[in-house]
C-alpha cells in the first residue's frame, strides 16, 4: 500500500498524471467539460479562491512573525499548494518563480523513492536549495510539507525565502567567486529537516553554523515552518468541509483550466509562428578571478527560438546558446523553467488560475551540453539568474511583436534592464555608531529589484520599479537596509540620469546610490551584473539602456572632521558634473577606481571609502527623434537625462529657466537639428551588401577578440545545428573555426585599453575645467 490516495504510491500517481496527459493531452486526461465547474461553476470558483486566499493568508502572516528584512520588506519570498505528485494548484503573491522550481523538488523526491526511504510521514518537513534538483539559485530555501488525510498524503505546501547570505567562499547572497559546486556554501538536497513536528538538531546546528547570518536564517526558517503549518492546517479543514474526492477532483481541474486558459489567451493575443531572439551576458574575469581556470573574459549568447502552434501551445528551443564554465552563473533545467514561468505568467497567463497548467502548454528542447541542461554534478549554480535575467528577454520581445502584429499595440516591451548591482559583503563594527565593536553586519541590500521596464509601442517604460523575478518589485528603504548594514550608511539616493534607453518612447530609467563604510572596518565588497554588454536592444529603432560599470573612491581626510563642517559630498556620477572628482580632487592622495565593467570580485575596503551603486534603466522603442517635445521637456526637468544627451541623441535643443528653475525646448532650433540628424544619417549609410562584406570580411580574417571567438568554438561543438545555420548565412569554408587570441596578449590588451580609458576620462575632464592631477585612479595593474 502506498501513501497516496486509494492506497497508492505516489510514484504511481505521478506517472498515472503523467501518461494520462500524454495520452490525452489534457491535465490528469480531464478532456471535455470539467465535471464540478459544470455542476457549479460558482462553488468552483469561491472554493479556487479560498484556496489561494489560504497561500496568501499565510505568506502574509508569516512574514510578521518572523522573517529577514529580504523577506519582510521587500517580499522575496510565496507560498504554495501542490498535488500529491508535486503539480501546483495555486500560489500566494510573492516571488512566484518558485512554483515550478518547488515542484521539480517534489518530483525529484517522489521518483528518488522517499516514500520508502526516509518515508514521508505526517509532521515531516524537508528542506531543499539545490538548483540542479529543484531551485533557481543556493540562496533561495524551500520548506516542503506534505499534508496527510486519513492517513493519505493529499498534497503538499511549499514555501521559499531568499537568505541574506548561504555560506559560501565570499559573504552574499549572489555570489561573484564561486567556479564549482564545492565554493557554493550550504547545500540541502531535499533533505528531511523535520520529524513529528520536531526539527533535528543536526539540521539546527549546520544550518546556522554554515552561514555568516544565523539571526536571519532562523528568522526565515521559522517563518517558513509557521506559514506552512497555518496552510496545512487550513486545507484539512476545506477537506473535512468537502470531502477529500471533491478536494482531489478539485485541484486537477483548476490546473486542467489554467492550461487551457493559457492557450485560449495565447490564440487571443498572438500570431502563430516562429520567433527567435538573443541576449548576452559577460563575464569579465580576467583580471578579477581568483582561480586559474576561471582567469578569462566570456561572452555568452543566450538565444532562444519560439514557436507558436495554432493551438496555442508552444515549442521553445535554446540551441545557440552558452555553455557552461568555471563561474557561478550555470544553471540547470529547474532554475530555466522557473525563470520561463515568471515570465509567462507576467506577460499572458495574468489571470487568477496560475500553476502547473501553464507548463503543460510548453514542449521544451535543451542541447545536451547548454547552461541550463548540462547534467554535471559539480558546476557552480550559485547564481544562474545571471543567464536566466537576460536570457527571458526574447519572450519579452516575441510578445510584443506578436501582440503588435494581431494589432495590440499596449502589450509586451522592449525587455528590461539586467536585474543587478547586487550589491553585497559585509564587515565588523568598531563601535563608532553605537554598536558594539566586533560585531559582524552584513551588506544585502535588495534594491536590485527596482530596475527599468521596457517601452513599447504606445507608452514609455517604467522607471526604477521592475524585477522580472518579483511582480511586487521594491528596492526598500534606506532605513531598512541600514537597520541591518550597519556599517554602511547611505549618502544619496537619486534618478540615475542617461541610464534608460532611448526611443520615440523611452525605456525605464535607473536609480543610483552612493554609500560610505563607515563605523565599520575588515569591510569586503563584490558586486554582480552585466557593464561589456547591454542585455536587450531596443526595438523599430530604439536604443538598449545604458551599460554599468565600477566606482569606487577613497577620500585622504580627516571624515568625521569634513562632516562637522557641512562638506560637499558626491550624490551619484554623471561625466558631465563628476561629483566624485570635483571633491576628491580637494584632498591629496585620494583615490578613484573606474572600470568598465560591474561584475567585480570582493575588494577590501577601508573605513570611509565610497560606494558607487546603481540599478540598471531599460530599452526603448522607435526612433528617438520622433519624441514628443513635451516629453523631452519633461525628462530633462525630471532629471531623466542630461541636456547634453537631450540634443546629441534627440535632437532637442533647451534653455534654461532660471527663474522657474526649467528647462524650455527651444522647438524651432530643435527642427532644424533633427533634420541635420537625419542628413547626417543618409550620409552615413550603406547598403545591407556593403554590410555583409564587410562583416565577413571580419570573420574570415580572425579579427575577432578572444571572448568572441571562443564563444563562436564553443557553438560549433555544443549547438551544430546553430553552428551550420551560421556558416551557411556568412558563407563561410565547411572547415571554419575562429582562431582564439592568444590569453597573454589579450591581457595585455585589456590593461592597455583599461589605463587609455582612464586617460581618455582624465583629459575629458580637464577639457571641462577640472584640476584633478592629485587624484589617484587605481588602474587594473594597480588593483592586481
Amino acid at each position: 500500500m502506498g501513501i497516496g490516495p486509494n492506497g497508492k504510491s505516489l510514484l504511481e500517481l505521478l506517472k498515472e498524471s503523467e501518461n494520462l496527459y500524454n495520452s490525452t493531452g489534457c491535465y490528469y486526461g480531464l478532456c471535455g467539460d470539467l465535471s464540478l465547474y459544470k455542476k457549479n461553476p460558482l462553488k468552483w470558483e469561491r472554493d479556487r479562491a479560498r484556496l489561494k486566499s489560504i497561500m496568501v493568508t499565510s505568506r502574509e502572516m508569516a512574514t510578521h512573525i518572523a522573517a529577514s528584512p529580504i523577506t519582510r520588506s521587500i517580499g522575496e519570498t510565496c507560498w504554495v499548494l501542490f498535488t500529491p505528485e508535486g503539480d501546483s494548484v495555486v500560489v500566494s503573491t510573492g516571488i512566484i518563480v518558485h512554483v515550478h522550481t518547488m515542484s521539480e523538488d517534489i518530483k525529484w523526491m517522489i521518483k528518488n523513492g522517499y516514500e520508502e526511504n526516509p518515508g514521508i510521514r505526517d509532521g515531516d518537513m524537508f528542506v531543499g536549495n539545490d538548483p540542479a534538483i529543484g531551485n533557481v539559485h543556493t540562496t533561495d530555501v524551500h520548506e516542503l510539507t506534505p499534508i496527510f488525510y486519513d492517513k493519505s498524503l493529499i498534497g503538499w505546501v511549499g514555501s521559499v525565502t531568499h537568505q541574506v547570505d548561504i555560506g559560501a567562499n565570499t559573504p552574499g547572497h549572489d555570489i561573484t567567486t564561486s567556479t564549482s559546486r564545492f565554493e557554493d556554501g550550504l547545500y540541502m538536497e531535499a533533505e528531511l529537516t523535520v520529524r513529528d513536528g520536531k526539527m533535528f538538531p543536526h539540521y539546527f546546528e549546520r544550518s546556522r553554523r554554515g552561514v555568516r547570518t544565523p539571526l536571519y536564517y532562523d528568522l526565515d526558517e521559522k517563518a517558513r515552518i509557521a506559514g506552512n503549518e497555518m496552510a496545512k492546517r487550513e486545507i484539512l479543514k476545506f477537506v473535512e468541509e468537502n470531502g477529500v474526492e471533491y478536494y482531489l477532483q478539485l485541484i486537477r481541474e483548476i490546473i486542467e483550466r489554467s492550461r487551457r486558459d493559457f492557450m485560449e489567451r495565447t490564440k487571443e493575443r498572438l500570431v502563430p509562428g516562429r520567433y527567435r531572439g538573443v541576449t548576452f551576458a559577460d563575464s569579465p574575469l580576467i583580471w578579477e578571478a581568483w582561480q586559474p581556470q576561471a582567469k578569462d573574459d566570456w561572452l555568452h549568447p543566450l538565444s532562444m527560438e519560439i514557436n507558436i502552434r495554432e493551438d496555442g501551445s508552444y515549442h521553445i528551443d535554446i540551441e545557440g546558446s552558452t555553455g557552461t564554465g568555471p563561474y557561478s552563473w550555470n544553471g540547470g533545467l529547474s532554475p530555466f523553467m522557473g525563470g520561463f514561468w515568471v515570465i509567462m505568467t507576467q506577460l499572458i497567463g495574468y489571470s487568477d488560475i496560475i500553476n502547473e497548467g501553464y507548463v503543460k502548454a510548453i514542449n521544451f528542447r535543451f542541447p545536451e551540453k547548454s547552461w541550463a541542461s548540462d547534467p554535471n554534478p559539480y558546476l557552480s549554480r550559485q547564481v544562474p539568474w545571471y543567464f536566466l535575467i537576460p536570457g527571458m528577454i526574447p519572450l519579452y520581445r516575441a510578445v510584443a511583436n506578436g501582440s503588435f502584429s494581431r494589432g495590440i499595440v499596449e502589450e509586451g516591451a522592449t525587455g528590461y534592464g539586467m536585474t543587478a548591482d547586487a550589491l553585497q559583503g559585509g564587515g565588523y563594527t568598531n563601535g563608532r555608531t553605537g554598536h558594539p565593536p566586533g560585531m559582524y553586519y552584513p551588506i544585502s541590500t535588495f534594491e536590485i529589484a527596482g530596475q527599468g521596464l521596457g517601452a513599447n509601442a504606445v507608452r514609455d517604460g517604467h522607471d526604477y520599479g521592475f524585477a522580472m523575478w518579483n511582480p511586487e518589485a521594491d528596492i526598500g528603504d534606506v532605513e531598512e537596509w541600514e537597520r541591518v548594514q550597519w556599517g554602511f550608511v547611505y549618502l544619496a539616493r537619486r534618478v540615475r540620469a542617461n541610464s534608460a534607453g532611448y526611443g520615440e518612447h523611452r525605456g525605464g530609467s535607473g536609480y543610483a546610490h552612493v554609500g560610505i563604510f563607515y563605523g565599520s572596518e575588515n569591510n569586503i565588497l563584490q558586486n554582480l551584473n552585466m557593464g561589456k554588454t547591454f542585455v536587450a536592444s531596443g526595438l523599430n529603432g530604439g536604443y538598449p539602456n545604458a551599460t554599468s560599470y565600477t566606482l569606487l573612491a577613497k577620500i585622504n581626510a580627516d571624515f568625521e572632521g569634513l562632516v562637522k563642517d557641512k562638506f560637499k559630498y558626491p550624490l551619484g556620477d554623471n561625466p558631465s558634473q563628476p561629483e566624485f572628482e570635483e571633491m576628491l580632487s580637494k584632498y591629496i592622495n585620494s583615490s578613484i577606481e573606474r572600470l568598465d565593467y560591474a561584475t567585480h570580485y570582493p575588494r577590501i575596503l577601508d573605513e570611509f571609502e565610497f560606494y558607487y551603486f546603481k540599478q540598471n534603466g531599460a530599452p526603448g522603442w522607435g526612433d528617438p527623434i520622433d519624441r514628443p517635445y513635451d516629453k523631452c521637456e519633461e525628462d530633462l526637468n525630471e532629471g531623466i537625462y542630461t541636456p547634453d544627451i537631450m540634443e546629441k541623441i534627440f535632437g532637442v535643443k533647451a534653455i534654461y529657466d532660471f527663474r522657474n528653475g526649467l528647462w524650455k525646448i527651444d522647438k524651432e532650433a530643435s527642427d532644424k537639428l533633427r533634420e541635420e540628424i537625419k542628413n547626417q544619417r543618409l550620409s552615413k549609410s550603406i547598403s545591407f551588401s556593403d554590410f555583409y562584406k564587410e562583416e565577413r570580411n571580419i570573420i574570415l580574417s580572425n579579427k575577432l577578440i578572444r571572448p568572441i571567438a571562443k564563444m563562436y568554438n564553443e557553438q560549433a561543438i555544443i549547438s551544430p545545428k546553430w553552428w551550420n545555420e551560421y556558416k551557411e548565412f556568412w558563407q563561410l569554408p565547411e572547415s571554419f573555426i575562429p582562431k582564439i587570441e592568444n590569453i597573454e596578449q589579450y591581457r595585455d590588451n585589456v590593461l592597455m585599453k583599461n589605463k587609455m580609458l582612464i586617460e581618455d576620462y582624465k583629459n575629458y575632464l580637464k577639457s571641462i575645467g577640472y584640476n584633478i592631477d592629485q587624484i589617484n585612479y587605481i588602474t587594473l595593474d594597480k588593483r592586481r
